[in-house]
């Protein structure tokens, strides 16, 4: 168990009787960790501590706790969430709004306390760059969570495989480690704006759905069952095609599996075509 001495220095009247530390603990959620931000400003200014280093955002409670500290739970607010998202847009600007939302979908579990002190820090100083002082702890986190987010929302543009069903649907499946799929549906739907499609992220059963020429959402919680899916003549026609030309182009003395992991690793191969049905690993 981790124990720190008690000062009392967090609040302003220097009491002795009071918690050192106080953790608010939110969903798991952007929306999750923006209504944190806000209750952390309120609880700072109700219980008049002096400063924010001693109130601390987590989206899970932890195995042990720790002494001299309170842990208090917070609900999810959608107003509170969208004011957040408004000043910070409107004071840090859209390059910092976009990294921090990055670091707020990522798996990693510092990501809550680093976006709330990074945002505490910037509003103090006004700076629309401070994801760029990367000196700061608090930045430094936001900025490795955002990168674990994004290098996945990058490959996943490069390495996701639709499939066409027998209603001329298309449909595809991820296995994300970060919840990308709110940043990976604008992308697809850019691209095909005339097409129906549906991105299933297995991991967190999220569906990202998209008619042709309106807009996509995202839905949550719906029984599935992909054993079910019918697949269309021509797509399976076209699987066999591209598992073939793979193998066609393969020049075998110039095989490099090291290299091949290196440009595209193991965990999206199960999803892709070319790696389907017992074909090898080896392009």
């Amino acid at each position: 168990m981790e124990v720190e001495r008690y000062t009392g220095a967090c609040h302003g009247d220097g009491g002795m009787d009071r918690m050192e530390e106080y953790v608010l603990l939110c969903e798991d959620s952007t929306e999750g960790i923006l209504t944190g931000v806000y209750e952390a400003y309120q609880f700072k200014k109700k219980r008049g501590i002096k400063s924010h280093d001693c109130i601390h955002l987590a989206t899970k409670e932890p195995d042990i706790q720790r002494l001299f500290t309170e842990y208090n739970n917070i609900e999810i607010n959608h107003e509170k969430a969208e004011k957040v998202t408004d000043t910070i847009i409107r004071q840090l600007g859209n390059e910092t709004w976009y990294r921090l939302s990055m670091a707020m979908v990522s798996c990693l579990e510092e990501k809550a306390d680093a976006v709330y002190h990074t945002i505490v820090l910037g509003l103090k100083m006004q700076d629309k760059h401070i994801t760029d002082r990367l000196q700061e702890d608090c930045v430094h986190q936001v900025f490795q969570c955002a990168r674990a987010s994004d290098n996945e929302l990058c490959h996943l543009k490069q390495f996701l495989r639709f499939s066409e069903l027998q209603n001329g649907m298309l449909y595809a499946k991820i296995d994300a480690k970060h919840h990308i799929l709110p940043f990976l549906m604008p992308h697809f739907a850019d691209r095909l704006p005339a097409d129906n499609f549906v991105i299933y992220d297995e991991r967190t059963q999220t569906f990202g759905l998209h008619a042709r020429f309106k807009k996509w959402y995202l839905m949550q919680g719906a029984d599935f069952d992909e054993e079910k899916l019918v697949y269309s003549e021509v797509e399976e026609e076209y699987q066999k095609l591209i598992r073939q030309f793979c193998d066609s182009i393969a020049i075998e003395a110039r095989i490099n599996p090291k290299l091949q992991m290196n440009m595209l690793p193991l965990r999206f191969r199960p999803n892709m075509t070319e790696f389907r049905k017992g074909n090898n690993n080896d392009l």
